[in-house]
């Protein structure tokens, strides 16, 4: 199973990182497996730490993946040298244990050192989901044809349409203009090159 988390990280100079990302999870490990190249990859093999991050708030993914709002409030973490998300619903912090290197997305196997939770869980909203599957899309237009994207994203919709709080909007928002500014981009560059 693929849980969509953020994981926040911190250059040794101490600036965040933060990133949406799928984890899965073995015993009392996390397995991560960044894209090169990757700010997060840099980081985690630096300082050799990291933090998962529980949210609902959909926001940050959609911030994240559409590259309009990276700068998600962090605070620093409790056992490790890195920060997590303020306002995360729980967090666990990670250590290196093994590195599985790869040219292109190399496997981190990472020991589950502390995890706190913050606030309870409110329940699943579909909107939350959609969001989520949206940003997902946005974080592979460059490799799914537009028309695949497009019956996707109607059908998600229908979730926003129906149980979307403001967060879920606005993110829902961002996903919508990212992907415009891309079919914008292509169509410039193919008539530049015409």
């Amino acid at each position: 199973m693929i849980h969509e988390t953020i994981v926040t990280t911190a250059a040794r100079d101490g600036r965040p990182h933060i990133a949406p990302m799928g984890v899965r999870f073995e015993q009392e490990r996390a397995i991560l497996a960044p894209f090169r190249p990757s700010a997060t990859l840099d980081n985690i093999l630096a300082t050799r730490v990291a933090v998962i991050n529980f949210t609902t708030d959909v926001r940050v993914f959609a911030g994240c993946v559409t590259g309009l709002h990276w700068d998600w409030p962090t605070l620093p973490a409790s056992h490790v040298s890195s920060v997590r998300l303020d306002g995360a619903l729980a967090h666990t912090e990670l250590a290196l244990d093994e590195v599985q290197d790869d040219g292109e997305r190399p496997v981190l196997r990472m020991r589950c050192v502390h995890s706190e939770t913050h606030a309870p869980f409110g329940g699943f909203n579909r909107a939350q989901a959609a969001v989520l599957e949206g940003a997902i899309l946005v974080s592979r237009l460059f490799m799914l044809p537009a028309d695949k994207v497009d019956r996707e994203m109607a059908y998600l919709q229908i979730a926003i349409d129906k149980t979307a709080g403001d967060a879920e909007r606005l993110a829902w928002s961002w996903l919508t203009e990212a992907i415009a500014r891309h079919r914008a981009a292509v169509v410039s560059s193919n008539t530049s090159h015409a």
